[in-house]
């Protein structure tokens, strides 16, 4: 469902308790900035996947196709800002490791002040919380200028595979094979998986299966569609189609994820 205010929820709010929600690709109907504040885990992002930290900042637009696998330890909040939103915001998705100390401290502020609004329930509330957020912004876009955030230009395959995790996103519901993709792209399979291989360390077919079962396992666990509505939904050819499908990337079949 889209988001109409602007949030804040630790990580494992976030995720529900669920890993698959933040581990699997998908995209959502709006931004988020993600705070790491401890531990480790792992990142796909603009058709890359790296290794995430402490003090790393995400940013992430809406219909930004991304992954976020989060270590047992790992700790941290996220900024829901909805995707109509007047905030000046960046175009583009970036992970950045804040060294500064003092940056640090001043996003943990205000990520904390935010905390506090929240809690307090005070009248105008949702003022006080919009007008942390951009400060948020503000930080956000300080940061993106420095010079020891420059985004060096990718290689070849990089960028091929950051347009096909955007096409990905672009598609929906009904996303099109990989082949399909592929074509649109005006490369061939073979050249495309291996980029996209060689850039997240998964085929693009294995993306574009990890998209489908997160709406899937979304719209099971968050509609009243039924498996057959769900299936035509995301273009599958059958509901049996779709059941097996889902028993090969859960374990489980629809009605025992629903």
């Amino acid at each position: 469902m889209p988001h109409t205010q602007i949030q804040l929820l630790t990580l494992a709010q976030l995720s529900g308790g669920q890993d698959w929600r933040l581990a699997l690709a998908h995209d959502r109907d709006h931004h988020l900035l993600i705070w790491i504040t401890r531990g480790q885990g792992r990142l796909l992002l603009e058709g890359q996947r790296r290794g995430l930290g402490p003090h790393n900042a995400l940013w992430i637009p809406a219909r930004s196709l991304f992954a976020v696998e989060l270590g047992y330890q790992c700790a941290g909040h996220a900024v829901l800002i909805p995707e109509d939103s007047s905030l000046p915001l960046p175009d583009t998705p970036r992970q950045l490791r804040i060294r500064d100390v003092q940056a640090q401290a001043e996003l943990s502020a205000l990520i904390e002040q935010t905390q506090r609004e929240m809690q307090q329930g005070r009248p105008l509330q949702q003022d006080a919380i919009e007008a942390q957020a951009a400060l948020m912004s503000v930080w956000l876009r300080r940061q993106i200028m420095l010079d020891e955030h420059a985004a060096a230009r990718p290689k070849a395959g990089i960028r091929l595979s950051a347009r096909f995790c955007a096409l990905v996103a672009r598609r929906t519901p009904k996303g099109g094979s990989m082949a399909e993709h592929a074509a649109e792209l005006g490369v061939t399979p073979t050249h495309l998986t291996r980029a996209v291989k060689a850039a997240t360390g998964k085929s693009a077919a294995a993306l574009l299966n990890e998209y489908s079962s997160h709406a899937a396992r979304r719209l099971l666990g968050e509609t009243d569609q039924t498996a057959a509505e769900i299936a035509a939904f995301l273009g599958f050819g059958s509901a049996a189609y779709f059941t097996r499908f889902m028993q090969q990337h859960s374990g489980l079949p629809p009605s025992k994820l629903r």
